[in-house]
């Protein structure tokens, strides 16, 4: 086949529109903005945002099993009873912090989910906390709630439980740390027994700032008497220290909550320990979720994520949702239909309208809704 080939000094006009390889000008530059919004796309999901999203976690029961067939709530050395229903704790998940950095992708699907709620990060999180340092503290809220929970419940029950207070820490420049060790256990204060904060609280503040108290401390299992020096705390004497309770048990109770942290499943745990340790069936087999901490005295203190959790419980097929008190005001209009938000304040009135609720009664107590 023979090409025809111009005269020297001349070209050959190009033709584009008989190239099936050429790119026209308009779709290349379509293709340029392309590859052009993936990069922008790809950077803007690597710069880390200072703000936290709250959205919906599980919802667990604690009259359950885990994953591996282990009830939520063992009992070594008493009687326990079956229980039907489910008692469930509601969870909530946080993006943001150390670790699970939050990016413009993010803030952009929870600000169109209505489940899920954005917040500064310095509202969950301080400033320069590591990653182990958020998971150990909500491990040690996670423990602590789960003694209270059982201290609440066995007293619930009948039986006498006596609160320990163990140093888990210093205040700054507290001249005690000279003295006193984390971990020591306060036993009595200028010999009176320490049976319970109040009185604690009380002898010491019969002291001005920087007398001598005596105290009766156990450590490594042995007594012993020391004197430390009160500091000023507003003008007010303090011992400086940061106290943890624990408690002596009469049988072993175990909760297996498996990697939630934090304190605010402590109501619904109570309620689950008490149905264990009580003949018949608490829930009267419907499936009841709540949140809310607890105290040693059995108060039901306020938690976050509010109307996340109840999304979760309503999820889990849950109807009734016992909510803190003080968690109430969040949940107007915000409830999801089909599911009640009780208001309680205390243990007590959460058992006995949870009794009610089993037998088909409509309660006594107010809702949220």
């Amino acid at each position: 086949m023979t090409v025809p080939v111009p005269p020297a000094g001349e070209h050959a006009a190009y033709d584009k529109s008989s190239d099936p390889y050429a790119v026209s000008r308009r779709p290349r530059r379509l293709l340029i903005a392309v590859v052009v919004g993936m990069a922008l796309a790809a950077v803007l999901a690597l710069i880390p945002l200072p703000y936290a999203i709250l959205r919906p976690g599980p919802a667990i029961n604690t009259l359950g099993k885990d994953s591996g067939g282990t009830p939520l709530i063992e009992v070594t050395g008493a009687k326990t009873y079956p229980a039907a229903g489910a008692l469930d704790f509601t969870t909530v998940s946080v993006q943001g912090g150390p670790g699970r950095r939050v990016n413009v992708w993010d803030l952009v699907g929870a600000a169109i989910s209505p489940s899920e709620d954005i917040y500064d990060e310095d509202a969950f999180f301080p400033k320069g906390i590591t990653e182990k340092e958020v998971k150990d503290e909500n491990t040690a809220e996670m423990a602590s709630s789960q003694e209270m929970a059982v201290a609440v419940a066995l007293r619930s029950i009948g039986q006498k439980v006596t609160p320990r207070y163990r140093i888990g820490d210093f205040a700054p420049e507290a001249p005690s740390a000279k003295v006193l060790k984390t971990g020591d256990i306060l036993l009595a204060i200028d010999k009176v027994d320490i049976t319970s904060l109040s009185v604690l609280r009380e002898r010491v503040r019969a002291h001005q700032p920087g007398d001598k108290v005596t105290l009766r401390i156990e450590r490594d299992g042995k007594q012993s008497e020391v004197t430390v020096t009160t500091m000023d705390a507003g003008s007010q004497a303090a011992l400086g220290v940061i106290l943890a309770t624990s408690y002596n048990f009469p049988y072993q109770v175990t909760i297996h909550a498996g990697d939630v942290g934090g304190p605010s499943a402590g109501l619904m745990f109570t309620l689950a320990v008490n149905d264990v340790l009580t003949p018949g069936d608490l829930t009267g087999g419907k499936r009841i979720a709540g949140t809310g901490t607890i105290d040693d005295s059995g108060q039901v203190g306020p938690i976050g994520g509010i109307r996340q959790k109840v999304v979760g419980a309503k999820k889990a097929g849950a109807t009734i949702f016992l909510t803190p008190a003080d968690n109430c005001a969040e949940l107007k209009g915000h409830t999801p239909e089909g599911i009640r938000a009780i208001r309680v304040a205390t243990f007590a009135e959460a058992l006995a309208e949870v009794k009610a609720l089993s037998s088909g009664a409509s309660g006594s107590l107010p809702t949220c809704n």
